[in-house]
């Protein structure tokens, strides 16, 4: 095996980790946040400090979410959220945002560029959870793609250099 090809197994390796690590992360985070009984309008009201803090200050927060391949695999994937406004009408929340995708099994890490922003709309609701109980939960979809699922938008990991390619 020469050498080129190692280097190249080794970093689709380190791929797969990091992969297992956001998947281990997200699932982790799903849990807790329905252990917590956590409400749509909870969430909600989190998304609204968001984008205050995103006018502001140009805050964006990092963000786990799935996304269903062809194969019907669902897979996390890692990006950056810049909230930018909250909308409710009508019983329905939608969040309009940015989103910097950071990591894909697919593309590995992806470093933010003037190309990578896409523009989301995220549906935030009530779900009943069924196991062992009956629970109510929250969880937060996104609008314009269905494959894009669970977004969990961690309030303390936040940064404020992607603005400039918005």
């Amino acid at each position: 095996m020469d050498a080129n090809s190692l280097q190249a197994d080794y970093r689709m390796w380190l791929r797969f980790q990091r992969q297992e690590q956001l998947v281990r992360e997200h699932r982790a985070a799903v849990q807790k946040l329905a252990e917590t009984g956590a409400m749509a309008s909870r969430v909600t009201e989190a998304y609204r400090s968001m984008a205050d803090r995103a006018a502001k200050e140009g805050a964006s927060y990092r963000t786990l979410f799935q996304r269903q391949r062809d194969d019907g695999d669902n897979l996390a994937c890692e990006g950056w959220l810049f909230v930018r406004r909250v909308l409710a009408e009508g019983g329905t929340t939608r969040i309009r945002a940015t989103l910097f995708e950071t990591f894909t099994l697919e593309e590995g890490d992806i470093q933010p560029s003037a190309d990578s922003p896409k523009k989301v709309t995220l549906d935030i609701y009530d779900e009943l959870l069924v196991s062992k109980s009956m629970k109510l939960g929250c969880r937060a979809d996104r609008q314009d793609d269905a494959r894009d699922t669970r977004f969990i938008t961690f309030l303390d990991s936040v940064r404020g250099d992607l603005h400039q390619y918005l």
